[in-house]
């Protein structure tokens, strides 16, 4: 099955539902070397006059440096019918595993970042800033005590979604 370009304006997905509750996969890299993370935090809006993506990697993440060394990446959006498999990819780490190899999942190499065949919905996106959260910039303490009591923290990224393809 083959994607659509569309303009991401047209877009009508519930965001919040899609990343919150039926998660995504954020990849990086290339057809030679790339890994991918489930996510289920990140945020789709406008800023800088651009269409733009909100991403946010730990430190500890093996998605990291991949998002760090190209200047794409990708969200993959698949509904819910991919729970077990992007369970997986949350789970496990691409360090000690071939997340590909155990999910059945296919990756497609035609755009500027890997995603997946078996997708709904793709933002390509390229990076425009990163920033590393940090104590200090909390306002509310409670976040540091509920998300970040062992020092494990976020990378913010802003990505502007160059390309959104829908499944045709």
């Amino acid at each position: 099955m083959s994607f659509i370009n569309v303009d991401p304006k047209t877009l009508e997905n519930n965001f919040f539902k899609s990343i919150d509750k039926d998660w995504m996969l954020i990849t990086a890299g290339n057809s030679e070397k790339y890994n991918t993370m489930t996510a289920s935090w990140g945020g789709i809006g406008i800023l800088w006059n651009k269409n733009v993506s909100f991403a946010f990697i730990r430190d500890s993440r093996y998605t990291l440096e991949f998002i760090d060394n190209n200047d794409y990446y990708t969200l993959s959006f698949f509904g819910g019918n991919y729970r077990k498999e992007l369970t997986f990819c949350g789970r496990n780490s691409g360090r000690n595993v071939d997340k590909i190899k155990e999910t059945g999942l296919t990756p497609v190499f035609d755009s500027e970042a890997p995603y997946f065949e078996e997708a709904e919905l793709v933002l390509v996106c390229r990076k425009l800033f990163k920033q590393k959260m940090a104590p200090e910039s909390f306002i509310d303490k409670d976040i540091l005590e509920k998300n970040y009591a062992d020092n494990d923290w976020h990378e913010f990224f802003v990505g502007e979604i160059v390309a959104a393809l829908k499944k045709a």
